[in-house]
């Protein structure tokens, strides 16, 4: 499902140049839990980052699901992750002028579905929200904005699912919570999951672990 080789990722800084990422190279296969585990600064977010096409690699590749996704402008990078991904993010990335429902139906909306509505409205019932289906965001506790951007993740269908500290802005008690729903939605629908965190309980859930330190894989 994901597949990168001599992925590298150097910025400019006031001394010259930083490297992120130095040369990683990684596999998940399909169905695979997996998660990317290191210290703050180690690159983990930026891995994601390149996995998803969000940001460009210095150099190296990386495949989705058999395409080669930087052979890809940034149209067809877009209409693939419209196509292939599902998205969790620490600070959850709900649009405040959408109520709950309308933020899980947008996706559907954006791809042409039918039936947008009731998918929308079944998966909030899914995480336990189908009481909240007209609030806004502002009305939301965290962990509840945290059930509906799992929500809108998961009704697409996804093949492969991405999460970047997903408990990051929750208390523990909120986030094991969050943690067990995804792990429970992830496995009925058997999608690939590549989950960062700094977590390693939260690692320890996942098939396999991949370790960074320096941008570099160590284990």
């Amino acid at each position: 499902m994901v597949k990168a080789a001599g992925l590298s990722k150097v910025v400019p800084n006031g001394a010259g140049q930083l490297a992120i990422l130095h040369e990683i190279d990684l596999a998940v296969m399909a169905g695979e839990a997996v998660a990317i585990v290191g210290a703050s600064g180690s690159g983990k977010s930026t891995l994601l980052g390149l996995l998803a096409g969000l940001d460009t690699p210095s150099a190296g590749s990386v495949h989705l699901d058999g395409v080669d996704l930087f052979a890809l402008d940034e149209d067809g990078r877009a209409a693939l992750r419209a196509k292939l991904l599902g998205f969790v993010f620490q600070s959850f990335q709900l649009l405040p002028a959408l109520n709950a429902l309308e933020n899980v139906m947008l996706p559907l909306e954006l791809a042409g579905t039918a039936g947008a509505g009731q998918l929308a409205t079944a998966m909030l019932e899914r995480v336990g929200l189908g009481e909240r289906l007209r609030h806004y965001p502002k009305h939301l506790s965290g962990g509840e904005q945290q059930r509906v951007a799992l929500a809108r993740a998961f009704v697409m269908q996804p093949k492969l699912l991405l999460a970047d500290e997903p408990t990051g802005n929750l208390d523990p008690a909120t986030g094991a919570g969050i943690i067990d729903l995804m792990f429970a939605l992830n496995a009925a629908a058997g999608t690939t999951l590549v989950l960062v965190t700094h977590d390693d309980a939260i690692a320890r859930r996942c098939q396999r672990q991949i370790r960074l330190h320096g941008g570099r894989i160590v284990t």
